[in-house]
């Protein structure tokens, strides 16, 4: 079932142009309540803001729909308190130059899921996962979460957010939830949507963007907490105010990055060796030559449509092993639940 995140006309958020501390008062945004949300399978729509100067409602005002109606406003008067999932992650206010440790791991998982999108999908998103000390916050797990996006609506499926919450926990009893992740290089409205939702599941959650574009030939990640701005006991608008982005390794990762960095230098050898002997720069040396020859010739010759087959072939299986993977799933969360009544 899908749980709509965030008010009706929340208003558009850019990135502040340099790290800021959060105010005390400004720790995370005020708890809003959303209507409870009926059963669906599929998520429900959520609708998205209209262009609106730099200031945003009252955040408790959420819109809801039940599944094939056109979602519409409804009165914080009349609302109930919505699921929440367990485990809020950062206690207090934000403080400036708090630093995001992050793992390798994080940024193949992000990039794997934006790679196996939906069709027509413009980005994907997640849930990340991990642990907070005194000076930083390291994101050691993320797992992505279906929604979908127009330019009227943005739907999100946190049903199945939680339940893969619950999922991790058994595994990680330790890892909190710190925030969400985006592909791409900017925040949107819907941005700005989905992140209040966020923001009741965890005090300060943090917005990572991955730009999986690859925009000047780089992926550039970036982290964000969200400060409100605006004149007190009036109308609010939300700000969001990078962070510090490092990288942390676990032994394994630090293995497997290095044999990564090697294999890429050695073959920026090779390619510049070889284009030097074709300018001229260099005299050819038969030895390098034949060896050269000899490890092209290793690289397996497959007619296309062949490979193609295989290719299916492999696809289908992994498919298949993912299918039973999530029916094993959904059957011992209903064995759980079956026992618990």
């Amino acid at each position: 079932m899908a749980t709509p995140v965030a008010p009706a006309n929340a208003p558009p958020a850019a990135p502040a142009p340099a790290p800021a501390a959060a105010p005390a008062s400004a720790s995370a945004p005020t708890p809003a309540s959303v209507p409870a949300p009926a059963p669906a399978s599929a998520p429900a729509p959520i609708p998205a803001p209209a262009p609106a100067p730099a200031s945003s409602s009252d955040p408790a005002a959420a819109a809801t729909a039940a599944p094939g109606q056109t979602p519409t406003s409804a009165p914080a008067a009349a609302q109930t308190p919505a699921q929440s999932l367990p485990g809020p992650a950062l206690p207090g206010a934000f403080p400036g130059g708090r630093v995001v440790r992050l793992h390798p791991v994080i940024l193949a998982s992000i990039v794997d899921s934006y790679e196996r999108r939906n069709e027509g999908a413009a980005r994907v998103i997640g849930t990340l996962l991990g642990t907070v000390d005194k000076h930083s916050v390291e994101v050691t797990n993320c797992f992505s979460v279906p929604h979908n996006e127009s330019e009227d609506e943005v739907a999100v499926d946190m049903e199945f957010a939680k339940n893969m919450y619950e999922l991790h926990k058994k595994v990680s009893p330790n890892e909190l939830i710190l925030g969400w992740y985006a592909t791409g290089h900017d925040i949107t409205e819907h941005s700005v949507l989905i992140h209040e939702y966020y923001s009741r599941e965890a005090p300060n959650p943090i917005h990572l963007t991955v730009d999986t574009s690859l925009q000047n030939s780089r992926m550039s990640i970036k982290a964000y907490v969200s400060t409100l701005m605006g004149v007190p006991g009036r109308t609010m608008g939300v700000m969001f105010t990078p962070l510090t982005v490092k990288y942390a390794y676990y032994d394994t990762e630090r293995i497997g990055g290095g044999a990564s960095a090697r294999i890429q230098d050695a073959l920026s050898t090779v390619l510049q060796y070889a284009e030097d002997v074709l300018s001229g720069k260099v005299s050819a040396d038969n030895t390098v030559g034949r060896f050269l020859m000899s490890l092209v010739n290793q690289v397996p010759k497959i007619v296309p449509d062949d490979f193609e087959t295989m290719l299916n072939s492999n696809i289908n299986d992994l498919l298949m092993v993912t299918y039973l993977a999530n029916l094993t799933q959904s059957q011992i969360a209903l064995n759980e639940k079956l026992v618990n009544l």
